[in-house]
């Protein structure tokens, strides 16, 4: 098995009082700008010889060493990663192009299996040298589809399953991953080290994992365009789970464009998971890349507000930030309608914040997210675990045992480890429930799904004008949002907004939509960040600032 990466020295080290924003300059690679470069670009400086798969990676592996002391983002590298490369390489120079990823380097957060010489533990000790019996089905795809896997990112622990009070992007194994932004405040989790590797420039692509936020959240978090799909686009098959009901892998880049080649090359039916048999009709057969296009593509859609849903919980600065961009693409020609609310909102959203489990607050545990979750995480993770081989851990039991047993770094108590400052007690809620598929549980189900699906997003997308909207305009840094869309298991994509002029972190534009509604997000996804990228730089994407980067706040217990 490959070694962990052990956070080597910077390439350049800092200089107390030097400029955060000129620390981290990437060097040129071949005499090409590979920083904030798209993967067009790249493959078109390939095509003409200026570079090669190898020469690429060898400049992110430069990258890696230039800032993993600062992010962490990138908890083990692929020891083939250059064999890969070159053999890309080889097709390249016989004529063979795989597609738009072929040479494009990449990570998978460390919950997707890889059937190779890396680990997959979701971070924790626990399952270091098991081994999965296959690719997941999304690694398999990216790998036919010529994609270099780099490695494996850091994350929160678990996939942030396993305790209620936590530092975001930690785990036991990979360490604290942090925001490129600020490197003192909470990177967006789970997929941490996913988004924190592309927002620094470590890689063109990454995979992440949602259950509920942990795409959404760590994209909209570094700046970074994140697609969270709907349940079933995207097989788990081979993925450390919490809940089928509504786990879903995505992706997450720099542009729309390269974000949806990657969900290109992954979505798709596989027998393993027969939630993807639902996408059979619903999805279109040469990919999502069709559907980009240009602002001009706002005169012909009708987006909704829903203010008291949503909008309401956004900070100040948020508001008026995002108001403007609404304002801008109004004037574009889009038509905007204000207060298409959720019929329920007032039940099931949250006034206090992201919490899945709302419904017990309330005192209706029986209309609570993480009365669902927590069984499906029994059931679940025996199913993935009975599939490992050279492990003794085979159940949930068994993962609560090793946490307490190693109780110093796994932090199985709480007051023990301070990334784990509760300890383990979602694991020990889920382990309370045996996986019993009760009455609470089957009124859990029914009532999030219907409150958030036909009396929620569907609701609002659909009551409020003749024709359905194309979509919900919504503030992702709000986490009832992404909640409510986890709960349906709709899809949901972010974009870079602006940066808060506080606490130098950035905030997102997200936009929501029905089931298998992919399509229609692309397309007005595309025509905003368009939009945005001719409206002189007011907003979108803004490179990192590396703030903070003299101090070192492991782990990251504040907001």
């Amino acid at each position: 098995m490959a070694q962990v990466l052990e956070s080597p020295l910077p390439y350049n080290f800092p200089v107390l009082g030097q400029d955060p924003a000129a620390l981290f300059p990437m060097p040129d690679c071949n005499g090409i700008t590979l920083e904030e470069a798209t993967i067009d670009q790249l493959q078109d400086a390939m095509g003409e010889g200026q570079l090669t798969s190898v020469q690429i990676a060898l400049c992110y592996l430069q990258r890696i060493s230039q800032t993993q002391g600062y992010v962490n983002a990138v908890l083990e590298l692929n020891p083939d990663f250059l064999t890969i490369a070159s053999s890309l390489d080889v097709l390249r120079a016989a004529g063979t192009i795989l597609g738009p990823l072929h040479g494009i380097p990449f990570l998978i957060k460390d919950n997707i299996a890889s059937k190779d010489k890396m680990e997959t533990t979701a971070g924790s000790w626990a399952l270091l040298g098991s081994v999965v019996p296959r690719d997941a089905f999304v690694v398999s795809q990216l790998r036919k589809a010529g994609a270099v896997l780099m490695g494996k990112a850091t994350l929160s622990e678990w996939a942030d399953m396993r305790s209620s009070n936590y530092s975001e992007g930690y785990s036991a194994r990979g360490g604290q991953a942090r925001s490129p932004y600020n490197l003192t405040l909470n990177p967006g989790g789970s997929s941490s080290g996913s988004a924190g590797a592309v927002a620094a420039n470590l890689v063109m692509l990454a995979l992440g994992t949602e259950t509920d936020g942990s795409v959404i959240n760590p994209a909209e978090r570094n700046a970074l365009v994140g697609i969270k799909p709907t349940v079933g686009l995207t097989s788990r098959a081979g993925v450390i789970p919490e809940s089928e009901h509504q786990d879903s892998v995505g992706t997450f880049a720099r542009t729309v464009r390269d974000a949806v080649y990657a969900l290109d090359a992954i979505y798709g039916v596989d027998p393993r998971d027969n939630y993807t048999l639902a996408q059979e009709g619903k999805t279109p057969a040469s990919g999502y890349t069709e559907f980009l296009t240009n602002k001009d593509a706002l005169k012909d859609t009708t987006f909704g507000i829903p203010w008291q849903s949503f909008w309401v919980y956004a900070p100040p600065e948020q508001q008026t930030a995002l108001l403007g961009i609404v304002a801008e693409i109004e004037a574009a020609g889009a038509t905007i309608v204000n207060g298409t609310e959720l019929k329920d909102y007032e039940t099931i959203v949250s006034p206090d914040g992201w919490n899945w489990d709302y419904g017990t607050t309330r005192g209706y545990p029986n209309e609570s997210e993480f009365s669902v979750v927590k069984v499906d995480f029994y059931n679940n993770i025996k199913a993935y675990l009975a599939e490992l081989e050279n492990t003794d851990i085979r159940s949930l039991e068994d993962i609560v045992q090793y946490n307490n047993d190693n109780i110093g770094t796994e932090g199985g108590m709480p007051g023990i480890q301070p990334a784990f400052a509760s300890g383990q007690d979602d694991f020990l809620a889920s382990l309370e429930t045996q996986g019993v598929m009760d009455s609470t549980y089957h009124q859990a189900l029914t009532f999030t799904q219907t409150s958030t699906r036909a009396l929620g997003i569907d609701y609002a997308l659909t009551h409020y004008q003749a024709d359905p909207l194309s979509a919900l305009l919504v503030p992702p840094d709000v986490g009832q949002t992404y909640q409510i869309a986890a709960q349906a298991g709709y899809p949901v994509i972010t974009l870079p907004a602006g940066i808060n002029r506080t606490t130098s972190m950035p905030f997102g534009l997200a936009l929501m939509g029905t089931a298998w509604s992919e399509a229609q997000l692309v397309r007005c996804a595309s025509a905003v960040e368009d939009l945005g990228m001719r409206s002189g730089g007011k907003w979108g994407r803004t490179r990192p600032g590396w703030g903070g980067y003299m101090k070192r706040n492991v782990p990251v217990l504040n907001l």
